[in-house]
Parts: structure tokens; sequence; C-alpha cells
């Protein structure tokens, strides 16, 4: 049998870690199941990543830079500052269901993990500073009316991470509406953005 790639044969493991951090959370995470997901040996896990923690790590920033990847492809586009700052935080809200399971999950176990909270902090802050350069730019444009973008762009942000929280891991609390109407609301109130009569925005 031909072997592969050494990216190729990362880039599985990888994969499969994640499948396994959603199915079991990060504290049930085994090499083990890693390698059985896979057909392979453990050894050869951890010949590629060393320790399990290694791979966690790996798996969560692979899967976050994703998510940034499309946050850039959203950013490119061209329009008016308030439809590309609501892009971005529906991008960020809790509709991405998935992605905020790993988000959670990493939250908590970064609590204990240093290396991986380190990541956590510096992917966090991508994001934050991106809705804090669109705030910034609505100012200039004078879209917006706002003294402080970046403490407006941190209370959107914390919100709409108890929304998700609410969202994902206590199912039924809040609806999707909710979010919407609650968003919209907090983007009036920090930016000056008009909130139509039944509070929906349509972009969640």
């Amino acid at each position: 049998m031909t072997r592969k790639a050494v990216a190729v044969r990362r880039e599985e493991i990888v994969l499969a870690a994640l499948g396994q951090i959603r199915a079991r959370g990060i504290a049930g995470v085994r090499a083990a199941d890693v390698a059985k997901a896979l057909d392979v040996s453990t050894a050869l896990v951890f010949y590629h990543f060393g320790t399990l923690e290694t791979l966690i790590i790996e798996a969560f920033r692979q899967a976050a830079e994703k998510e940034l990847a499309t946050l850039r492809d959203e950013l490119a586009r061209r329009g008016p500052v308030r439809a590309r700052l609501r892009a971005v935080l529906e991008l960020y809200g809790p509709a991405q269901a998935d992605g905020w399971k790993l988000w959670i999950e990493a939250g908590a176990a970064a609590m204990r993990d240093a290396e991986l909270r380190a990541v956590l902090q510096r992917l966090d802050l991508r994001w934050r500073d991106t809705v804090v350069a669109l705030i910034a730019e609505g100012v200039g444009t004078g879209d917006f009316r706002c003294l402080d973008p970046h403490g407006a762009a941190w209370r959107l942000t914390a919100l709409l991470d108890g929304l998700a929280v609410q969202v994902v891991a206590r199912e039924g609390t809040v609806t999707a509406a909710d979010c919407a109407r609650w968003v919209e609301q907090a983007m009036a109130h920090e930016l000056g953005s008009a909130v139509d009569a039944t509070g929906e925005s349509g972009w969640y």
C-alpha cells in the first residue's frame, strides 16, 4: 500500500479529531478513538502530533481558521457598511451552531490549558477587531453615530457570545427571532441605526 503524504495524513487525523470533539466533547476525546475512526494505529496519531493536547489545539485552530477565511470572503464584498456589519455579525452569531459547539468546548477546556487559551484568544480577537474596524468605518462615513467603536464592538460581540450559549447549549430557551430582534436593538443603541416596527433585521 502506498504511504500517504504527511500533509494528507495530518489533515485526515485533524478531521477525525474534530468529529470526535463534536461527538464527545474535548474532555471525551481519546487518541484511540481518533485512530479507530481512520483505521490506523494510535502510534500513528502520536507520530504526527506528539500529544493528544497538541492534536486538539491544531484541530480547533484549523476549524477557526476556516471560519476566518469565510469572514475574509465576506469582508471582500462591496456594499454599504451597515450591510457588511450585519453580515459579519451573522457569521459570528449563534446561527452558526456547529462552529459554536467547538468554540464553547474550546472555551471550557482553555480554562485548564494555557496553550489552547492563547490560541482561542488570538482567533477571538481577530473577529472582534473586524467588528471594531467596520464600526469605525461607519463612523467615518457618517453611517453610524458612535463615540467608542471599540467598546461598541465588544458589547455587541459579547451579547452574541451569551446568545450563542443559550441557543447551542440550552436548546429552546432563545429563538432565532429573539436573537435577531435583540441584536438589532443593540445595534440601534450602539450605532444609532434604525429598527423597523417589528424589530426584525432580516439578517438572522
